[in-house]
């Protein structure tokens, strides 16, 4: 969809990033939960490049991603993707999955429905920023540098139901209210321009709210 996008463009925007502190990871304070779920994927590793077939360069499939650690307390597994580069004033949302069951699990690639895919699992899927309910691949700007793709999963002890496909503001209420744990792992991407590497050096991990 972007990858047409003249360069220029992205070179324009490239100070415009929503940032990692408006990322739901760091927008609850869940205080010694923070950080305590291990979440990680098959795919890429932890700051690592995400291969193009999860992205809309290739086969725009759902990336797998498995997490651990969930409190015994937990009643429901929640996950938020976001782009904290996106040039927006918030992060752009990927994905959001909910209705997890309340432990250690996993969703396997091509498990979200995705523009060119039907889900390949039984999943609960809310609404991306596009509105639909579904995975968002992820189509930066040409030249707008490396993006951080922030996979966060967040345990929720048992209250109120996410009814239909939620969006982003009633997941952060459903955390805020009902959240034990969480924890996040970070792909990245980018179209580079002519001038300008697809590495944008050293990514620094978010501080974790105390």
């Amino acid at each position: 969809m972007l990858e047409n996008l003249p360069d220029v463009i992205g070179l324009a925007l490239r100070e415009q990033r929503a940032g990692l502190d408006k990322i739901a990871f760091n927008q609850v304070d869940l205080r010694a939960g923070a950080g305590v779920l291990a979440v990680t994927s098959l795919a890429f590793a932890d700051h690592a490049t995400l291969p193009a077939d999860y992205t809309a360069d290739g086969a725009g499939l759902s990336p797998p991603v498995e997490w651990a650690h969930v409190p015994p307390q937990a009643a429901e597994v929640v996950l938020i993707v976001e782009d904290a580069d996106a040039p927006t004033p918030q992060p752009l949302v990927h994905a959001i999955v909910v209705g997890l069951p309340g432990e250690a699990g996993s969703l396997q690639a091509g498990a979200l429905p995705s523009p060119d895919h039907e889900a390949e699992a039984d999943v609960t899927p809310g609404r991306n920023s596009f509105l639909r309910a579904r995975w968002l691949p992820p189509d930066p700007p040409p030249g707008h540098g490396t993006h951080r793709y922030v996979f966060q999963v967040f345990a929720l002890e048992a209250g109120e139901p996410l009814a239909g496909t939620p969006g982003r503001g009633a997941v952060l209420e459903a955390i805020a209210a009902r959240g034990l744990a969480s924890g996040y792992t970070v792909a990245t991407y980018g179209r580079p321009d002519g001038s300008v590497p697809a590495a944008a050096g050293a990514l620094v991990r978010p501080v974790q709210p105390e």
